[in-house]
């Protein structure tokens, strides 16, 4: 028992001093990105991991005089795992920086650490609300499901939608999805007929499809994770619920630019709210979109862009504090911070430390042979409705 105290005091104490040991280094800054780049959720790692590579290669890897050094391990989407290389990290490698973070669960297993050693989380692909109010060093560029889901509810009532089905995946997010979406439409005047959640691990969406016709809905909205889109799309198109006049509504999760041009012909006409296409229209974007297909050999996605974003702002951060690299004063640096994503233009709230951007309505169409997500109306400079509404 005596033992066992003495290496959980050691552990303790080498996480509370991690960041101040690595303010020694005159040479070397360590990020430790977790991601996966096996199991089910390996797409969405590999594109986090491609954004933050495609941003070093094009910016260089080094920053106020410091040498930016990426280290990579596979988490495989699980949050013991995730747990494990954090302490990793901060322990063995003495990293100034976690980021990654594909799955809310795993996000949520890492921030008790992140606010023990006070070193800065990038929370670059998770996005339930509560996750930057787990630690005071966690900041976000992703997105949280209510920062798209509310849009959509509000699109979809203006636009005289009367009656919804929605359906969501069994996990934090899609319970934040569906209530937030809910709340919004029946406060717009819409009727929500049914709430339906699909199980996360192997789903079959026939059943749930079955029960959503049943309920006569004049749309279906839709939060599940990118890599079961295809699946969903071509079991929804097979019922006919398509061509009955069923709506297919949702965040854009459901219509991934890297996957949607596998999905083929059921995704057509698929309206989603979101804050990433390839096919945003700007100078910035254009450039970001031409130059990582080049690097990576495939299309961005919402995914890889918060990931180059979490790298920009790392980068920013460090050019304004000098190369200085505890935490406090890197936190400090992200806190406010603004600029032109290939997104648009997004800002990390001073207070919540949350994404603020813009929120994009969206048709899947062919352009020159490929399908993308085309924006239509936008939302600017949305907040996550969560935290504002506790204000």
């Amino acid at each position: 028992m005596r033992m066992t105290s003495v290496l959980v005091a050691a552990l303790l104490a080498a996480l509370g001093h991690g960041a101040s040991a690595q303010d020694k280094s005159n040479e070397t800054l360590k990020i430790g990105f977790i991601a996966p780049t096996t199991g089910q959720f390996s797409q969405i790692g590999n594109h986090l991991i491609a954004g933050a590579k495609y941003y070093m290669q094009e910016h260089g890897a080094v920053v106020a005089g410091k040498n930016l050094e990426l280290l990579i391990k596979d988490d495989g989407g699980q949050p013991d795992t995730a747990k494990r290389i954090a302490q990793e990290y901060i322990v063995n490698d003495k990293v100034a920086v976690l980021a990654g973070f594909t799955f809310t669960p795993v996000a949520l297993a890492v921030a008790p650490l992140s606010a023990q050693a006070k070193i800065p989380q990038v929370v670059m692909g998770a996005g339930t609300s509560i996750i930057t109010e787990r630690s005071p060093y966690i900041a976000r560029t992703f997105f949280t499901i209510a920062q798209v889901a509310v849009p959509m509810a509000q699109w979809a009532a203006k636009n005289n939608i009367k009656r919804i089905v929605t359906m969501v995946s069994d996990y934090a997010p899609g319970h934040d999805g569906e209530k937030v979406f809910s709340d919004e439409y029946k406060k717009s005047g819409g009727e929500v007929v049914a709430n339906l959640r699909v199980p996360i691990q192997n789903p079959d969406f026939a059943p749930y499809l079955q029960r959503a016709r049943e309920a006569n809905p004049e749309a279906i909205f839709v939060f599940i994770p990118g890599n079961q889109a295809g699946t969903f799309a071509r079991q929804y198109a097979e019922r006919g619920m398509g061509a009955s006049g069923i709506k297919l509504i949702g965040t854009g999760d459901i219509t991934d630019d890297d996957l949607l041009n596998g999905m083929g012909e059921p995704a057509l006409g698929i309206i989603t709210s979101h804050q990433y296409s390839a096919a945003h229209d700007s100078a910035t974007n254009k450039a970001f979109v031409a130059g990582f297909r080049k690097a990576m050999g495939m299309r961005p996605n919402y995914v890889s862009v918060a990931a180059y974003d979490g790298m920009h702002l790392i980068y920013e951060a460090l050019k304004k504090t000098g190369g200085k690299a505890d935490g406090d004063t890197l936190i400090a640096a992200m806190k406010g911070m603004s600029f032109e994503s290939p997104r648009g233009p997004i800002t990390i709230d001073p207070q919540t430390r949350d994404i603020v951007q813009n929120v994009y309505i969206r048709r899947v169409e062919k352009r020159d042979g490929e399908l993308y997500n085309v924006e239509f109306d936008v939302f600017p400079a949305v907040k996550d409705p969560i935290k504002a509404t506790a204000k």
